[in-house]
């Protein structure tokens, strides 16, 4: 797969933490059901991610992991656009893993911005392990098992996309250059037909002589046409194009994807480790109960004080699910005491007991029928796993370990 059609694969997953709320359907899963209709995507439960930092507590991850594949097919992730599958189901993921780790300075990992956090968060756990560590590696290898170009994340997990790109970059540099590049290389172009390999010769030249970043990006177009290349051949001709070496690993990118702010019940944010969730495809009458009992804005004491709406948890949570209209009104009405606190969240019950109905109907048959969901693993798997396995062995043959 070459590096102008990674970028049309995305990559994405979740660790097994059990039933999901609204502040994953808002900040995750809606993106991945808007990015399934316009790229190639794989969503996956990362099972082997979450014994990097609960090793000692692995009783619940089975569980776990199918009642979290029930809310994203309940919310609407669609195993028809998107190959859905755990993790630990493809294998190739830990071998690319091992092989990456080779070649990781300890550096690296190090600096991550999140080892230091974690460990201090999780200050109860024993995290002094390999494992932990070294969890960058897996997530680069997570992402570039499938030559993903994008990866959707919120601004606070570039980081982690970066160190996948120089990880990549790393790979590329010591594994790109084989002997006779140039020739298999000249060989390539002739493969592509005269008129085509013309117009490829002279879209390097205008690249590598002038720095024509035009032509760079038609050169990428004009090879992922082609169909008479091998993939190694495609490759090469991308690092060519570049006047650099083979690229086997395409860099990816983070795609950065709008996270709104979903207060819990409390106003702090929604969080299971905090107990102020709302959880998908809750009952109404829990949600109208939990909705009912969220913290407003505390100058609110009593019914005719008058408020102020950037001071409410309650009016983000209008932000997500009202009209402008509505959210006019309940602005108003909170500024002048014209309207209660209870009439403020009369029509975020109805929202949101609306879009919740709509999951429940979707995931019912799932909940009822879990042979469903387990087809669906494994169809996805079966579909990860093959393009897994195709990377896999073009890089056992660059690094020298094809063993055939």
């Amino acid at each position: 797969m070459g590096s102008e059609s990674a970028r049309s694969r995305v990559l994405s997953g979740m660790r097994p933490t059990g039933r999901l709320h609204l502040g994953h359907y808002h900040g995750v899963l809606r993106n991945w059901i808007a990015l399934q209709h316009e790229y190639e995507c794989y969503y996956f439960v990362a099972d082997w991610h979450a014994l990097t930092t609960s090793y000692g507590d692995t009783a619940d991850i089975e569980r776990h992991s199918f009642d979290m594949v029930v809310d994203w097919l309940a919310a609407g992730v669609s195993p028809t656009s998107a190959a859905i599958f755990i993790q630990s189901k493809v294998p190739e993921h830990a071998e690319l893993h091992l092989l990456l780790s080779m070649i990781t300075p300890v550096s690296w990992l190090e600096r991550a911005p999140s080892y230091k956090d974690l460990q201090a968060r999780l200050n109860d756990r024993e995290l002094a392990t390999y494992g932990f560590l070294g969890y960058p590696v897996l997530q680069a290898a997570d992402i570039l098992i499938y030559r993903a170009g994008q990866v959707p994340v919120g601004a606070d997990q570039v980081a982690h996309v970066e160190l996948s790109r120089e990880i990549a970059r790393r790979f590329n540099h010591l594994f790109g250059s084989e002997p006779g590049f140039d020739e298999h290389c000249q060989a390539a172009i002739k493969k592509m037909g005269r008129k085509a390999a013309r117009l490829y010769v002279s879209l390097r030249k205008a690249y590598v002589e002038q720095g024509d970043a035009g032509a760079m990006e038609r050169g990428r177009a004009l090879l992922a046409e082609q169909r008479n290349l091998s993939i190694g051949d495609r490759e090469r001709l991308f690092g060519y194009l570049e006047g650099g070496g083979r690229i086997i690993l395409p860099e990816p990118e983070a795609l950065l994807t709008e996270q709104p702010k979903v207060p819990g019940l409390d106003g702090e944010k929604m969080s299971k480790s905090y107990g102020n969730t709302i959880a998908l495809r809750e009952p109404p009458l829990e949600i109208e109960r939990k909705v009912r009992g969220m913290k407003t804005d505390p100058a609110r004491a009593r019914r005719r004080d008058p408020g102020d709406p950037s001071n409410c948890p309650v009016f983000d949570l209008h932000r997500i699910y009202s009209a402008p209209s509505t959210q006019e009104w309940a602005a108003e009405g909170c500024r002048s005491a014209g309207i209660g606190c209870l009439d403020c969240k009369k029509p975020l019950i109805e929202a949101i007991c609306a879009e919740q109905a709509a999951m429940t109907e979707r995931g019912a048959p799932f909940e009822e029928q879990p042979d469903l969901v387990h087809r669906v693993l494994q169809e996805g798997a079966e579909k990860a796993r093959e393009v897994a396995k195709e990377t896999l062995d073009e890089v056992r043959a660059c690094i020298g370990i094809a063993h055939k």
